[in-house]
């Protein structure tokens, strides 16, 4: 199973709903709140045929950044960035994503995540 991570600053659920639509051949369940926690979010779709599972959660990276993870066996991108790059232009504001480098162990003081925002693409430090 493959999966995708991105992190939207100051989501809003409206545009990321959207963008999910437009991006899956079928969503069989919306984007709706769990209830489990405040902001918890869960929508399941299609890809070429297989089931894709969609969890935000919010506050993952501080106050300001949710995540949303992407996993099933077919994704409509190969990469975070790639990911990234077609939510920025959806929902119109800071998207955030790993580079693709750092493994489980590896220290993260000095990790750099693509940044991108109405700058342009750049590699940061988180903080």
């Amino acid at each position: 199973m493959s999966d995708l991570e991105i992190y939207v600053r100051d989501l809003k659920p409206g545009p990321l709903a959207s963008w999910l639509e437009a991006n899956f051949d079928h969503l069989d369940q919306p984007l709706t709140e769990t209830g489990a926690k405040a902001g918890l979010m869960k929508a399941e779709g299609r890809y070429l045929g297989h089931r894709v599972r969609i969890t935000v959660y919010p506050e993952a990276f501080g106050k300001r950044f949710s995540s949303v993870l992407l996993e099933g066996e077919k994704l409509p991108w190969q990469t975070d960035l790639d990911c990234a790059r077609s939510a920025w232009r959806a929902v119109e504001g800071e998207i955030r994503c790993s580079q693709g480098e750092w493994k489980e162990g590896d220290p993260v003081e000095e990790e750099k995540w693509w940044r991108l925002d109405d700058r342009g693409e750049q590699l940061v430090v988180w903080n």
